[in-house]
């Protein structure tokens, strides 16, 4: 797949119940600007439905990327091989669509993955035509069993200004072996926008790094320019085929794809911001799923 390097991550509209109208005008104009990767999952609430009504007559366009593994409504427990056959079903039903590009585990550990049933369940969709390629989205010592099992085709795994271990510890090996790599809370959910702690826990971790790591290109009041560093930091990384960004604004999604010519930062800026985190990161700062 000849991806573009940024994939519209379709959580958000989901999570926060987008309106389909926006849903419709904002992944439209995505495809309209060049975006051809859609990342969705089966748990990112209506997002696969709001999907395939937006974009069923442009199937063609673009490539269309899910997850399976966790029930989300369905009967039967997370984490099994039957669960992940009945998820990819529903999936296929919601995105009106006889197929998608890659399907992925959803960050399940490397126990689960070691049991076989969860890896046969996605080959099965992927040997009788439901699913191109098949991939592992999660982060650390997980995403290494992932890898070395020599059955994926993608990792998708964390890796942002805030968060770096992938970029010693899985991508090299991924890249390696042959995989595709996507990068996922590639703007580390620009924490940095909030003037206090953001009340939200899901931010509280990221909030707390770049707190004590204090990279002087975040000190700006040009918000803009401080996401283009770091988006550009992330598409910077060596193996990495495209960045995952979300939103449920039109204009900050246009904004977002703004950042990107030209893609990376020089090879100078972005050494100082690993350097900086080999000096300031804490041992205990691994991936977040």
């Amino acid at each position: 797949m000849d991806v573009s390097v940024i994939a519209f991550g379709a959580a958000e509209i989901g999570y926060e119940n987008a309106d389909q109208s926006v849903v419709d005008r904002l992944l439209n104009g995505a495809l309209d600007q060049g975006v051809n990767v859609v990342d969705t999952g089966e748990c990112y609430g209506e997002s696969e439905t709001k999907i395939g009504i937006a974009l069923s007559t442009r199937r063609s366009e673009y490539f269309l990327f899910t997850k399976a593994g966790h029930a989300s409504g369905l009967e039967g427990e997370d984490w099994t091989g039957d669960l992940i056959r009945k998820s990819v079903d529903r999936s296929l039903h919601r995105l009106k669509t006889s197929y998608v590009d890659l399907l992925q585990l959803h960050s399940c550990s490397a126990a689960i993955l070691e049991r076989g049933d969860v890896i046969r369940a996605v080959q099965d969709a992927r040997d009788t035509g439901k699913a191109r390629f098949i991939g592992y989205s999660g982060d650390g010592n997980d995403a290494v069993s992932a890898i070395r099992m020599g059955v994926f085709d993608t990792l998708q795994t964390s890796v942002n200004v805030a968060d770096q271990q992938a970029i010693t510890v899985s991508i090299p090996l991924a890249t390696q072996s042959g995989m595709g790599v996507l990068a996922k809370r590639s703007l580390a959910n620009a924490v940095w926008k909030h003037s206090v702690r953001p009340e939200n826990p899901y931010y509280h971790e990221y909030w707390e790094r770049l707190k004590k790591i204090d990279y002087l290109f975040l000190r700006t009041d040009r918000l803009a320019d401080s996401l283009a560093t770091a988006l550009r930091f992330t598409l910077s990384v060596p193996g990495v085929a495209a960045a995952i960004v979300g939103s449920k604004s039109e204009e900050r999604f246009r904004e977002n794809l703004g950042m990107v010519p030209p893609s990376v930062l020089p090879r100078d800026q972005y050494e100082v911001i690993r350097n900086i985190w080999n000096e300031r990161a804490s041992t205990t700062w691994v991936g977040q799923v």
